[in-house]
């Protein structure tokens, strides 16, 4: 079921993305976006909710967003969070041996599923679905978009993959056909051009290229980087 609630933060992102220096992927931009409004949310008016605090002690949070609600620099509110997920996890795995069976096999399967789980990914990754969903929807029924579309410098590849995913899924084998195309042909262009840029970056630790202008080369590793496996380009 596609939700138009979602079409103008794509669209935002997609305008975002062609602006910004240097460029992004759109769907980087609406990952980070939907990131840090479930990191705000957890960390405040839905922090006390009932039905939250029953997921969030369940599932728990990846290492990575375990650090990022330390860094949000509520101690109070994380140590709260903590307190029940910590009693969640002694009860289910830990408490009274009711799955000890000298094997710890039962006890492997419990931590491996909490584990694979975490709250925050687990919300944002449903949202962003919804995201690429509606973003074939606008591209299939508005003019505008698909010339949005078309000006895209590049999409990340894992973002690339669950593009065209949600496009077969989505779009008759014709309109697939021409989305298809447009989308190839900006990855093609944007991974010569980035392809260019490395060995120029290389070419520049030689002394014989001293003399030669950086061109667009002083920042293609942190392109490269966030082109390969995604994110905004900001890493120096």
């Amino acid at each position: 079921m596609r939700e138009q609630i979602y079409t103008i933060p794509i669209n935002e992102a997609f305008d975002k993305a062609i602006s910004n220096e240097p460029c992004d992927c759109p769907f980087c931009l609406l990952h980070e976006m939907l990131e840090n409004n479930e990191l705000e949310l957890i960390m405040g008016a839905s922090m006390m909710e009932p039905d939250v605090r029953i997921q969030t002690n369940k599932k728990g949070f990846c290492k990575h967003h375990f650090d990022r609600l330390y860094e949000n620099g509520n101690r109070l509110g994380l140590a709260l969070v903590l307190e029940s997920h910590l009693a969640e996890i002694e009860k289910k795995i830990f408490e009274g041996g009711t799955l000890f069976d000298g094997k710890g096999e039962k006890e492997q399967a419990k931590l491996k599923t909490l584990d694979d789980t975490c709250y925050v990914c687990d919300r944002m990754n449903d949202s962003l679905m919804k995201m690429f969903d509606n973003a074939i929807y606008l591209w299939e029924t508005e003019e505008d978009f698909r010339e949005k579309f078309k000006n895209q410098k590049y999409f990340c590849l894992p973002h690339y993959r669950t593009l065209l995913e949600y496009a077969r899924n989505g779009l008759s084998k014709k309109d697939f056909s021409e989305f298809f195309k447009t989308a190839r042909e900006i990855e093609k262009n944007y991974i010569s051009e980035l392809g260019g840029d490395i060995s120029w970056f290389c070419k520049k630790f030689d002394y014989r290229y001293d003399n030669e202008p950086w061109y667009n080369a002083k920042d293609a590793i942190p392109r490269a980087l966030a082109f390969l496996s995604g994110g905004k380009n900001t890493r120096s």
